[in-house]
């Protein structure tokens, strides 16, 4: 890549959300556009063009600089104003928050602003451009046939529900326990599962949540799984009859989309975007966070029957391949990036 119109900074090593959207993004850009990511943490197989040849890029090329974090947005600033590059600044925000006003003024140095939702768009004082984030549909696709591949990785019969993703008080895990207890309770062929990773940080609250669960006396029905690899991420939504986001903050969220994509209804908490995903109750439902009695009764009214289950996972799937396929997200990026190197 040796000299790109547009510039997507990850300026975190890190693995984060913004990395993961940065890895997933630019590939399919990099066929409309002209368009190369920097900074350290990314996979290999992007474009890429290294931040130290950054300030001897041509001064005569216009350029967009899309910024995702606060790093980057400074970043931006001082390559354009005192080195001198042409850019055109850009930043996404995924932040339902108030911002802070060092974060107010990076923003108000901007050209243009997205919003990956509606209700981040509320917390900017300024206008954005809500463009949501969007699924690859060919990685995440409802199963050929769910009963065989349970059987392949050895899982059980019966209703089977996941919660995925960071395991911490944050993003609700020990709602989906304590919610899956409740079920065990009320639904006798249920069982639930527990993948992700917890960091050092966290540790106790994951042994916390295990010892609750052999309390219980569910450690065969609510079962704790590492963190698999993205590539192998999908087959464990396509074993699922629904899908439970018990979040008590999201930026966005993908797991929820995730999982519609591979045929399974949500139930989710009002945080992030999940409300502007979860649209209608013929797609799962939304809850307020962290009322775990209206988690499990949300989670109860689903599966009671099971061919309304099954419509509703047809349904989350249609919906995703009309409203949040990530070529979709991609182009609507890309035709900015083209409005802003006209102006």
């Amino acid at each position: 890549m040796n000299d790109p119109v547009v510039l997507a900074p990850n300026l975190k090593r890190r693995l984060s959300g913004v990395t993961a959207t940065i890895a997933r993004l630019v590939p399919l850009q990099a066929q409309w556009i002209d368009i190369a990511a920097t900074g350290p943490g990314l996979p290999e197989d992007i474009p890429h063009i290294p931040l130290g040849r950054l300030p001897f890029l041509s001064r005569k090329t216009l350029r967009v600089w899309h910024a995702r974090r606060n790093t980057e947005m400074l970043l931006g600033l001082i390559l354009r104003d005192l080195l001198r590059l042409r850019l055109k600044l850009l930043f996404t925000s995924a932040s339902q928050r108030a911002h802070t006003g060092y974060t107010k003024w990076l923003i108000g140095k901007m050209d243009a602003v997205v919003a990956t939702s509606r209700k981040t768009a509320g917390y900017l004082e300024r206008d954005a451009q809500v463009i949501m984030h969007g699924i690859n549909l060919q990685d995440f696709t409802p199963p050929a046939d769910k009963a065989a591949l349970r059987a392949q990785m050895g899982l059980p019969d019966g209703l089977l529900l996941g919660c995925y993703g960071r395991i911490r008080h944050q993003k609700g895990t020990d709602a989906f326990v304590d919610a899956m207890i409740d079920l065990c309770g009320q639904v006798p062929d249920v069982h639930g599962i527990v993948m992700g990773r917890a960091t050092e940080k966290h540790s106790a609250f994951l042994t916390e949540l295990k010892d609750k669960v052999v309390r219980a006396g569910l450690s065969d029905r609510i079962l704790f799984k590492p963190e698999v690899t993205v590539d192998k991420i999908a087959q464990w939504y396509q074993v699922l009859d629904l899908f439970i986001a018990p979040q008590r903050w999201e930026g966005f969220g993908l797991t929820p989309l995730e999982a519609m994509a591979c045929g399974v209804p949500v139930v989710a908490t009002d945080v992030g975007a999940f409300s502007e995903i979860v649209t209608d109750p013929a797609l799962g439902r939304v809850v307020p966070p962290g009322d775990i009695p209206a988690l499990a009764a949300a989670a109860v009214e689903m599966l009671a029957d099971r061919d309304s289950l099954a419509r509703a996972g047809q349904a989350a799937r249609a919906h995703v391949e009309r409203n949040f396929d990530i070529n979709g997200e991609a182009q609507a990026l890309v035709a900015l990036y083209q409005q802003l190197l006209k102006a």
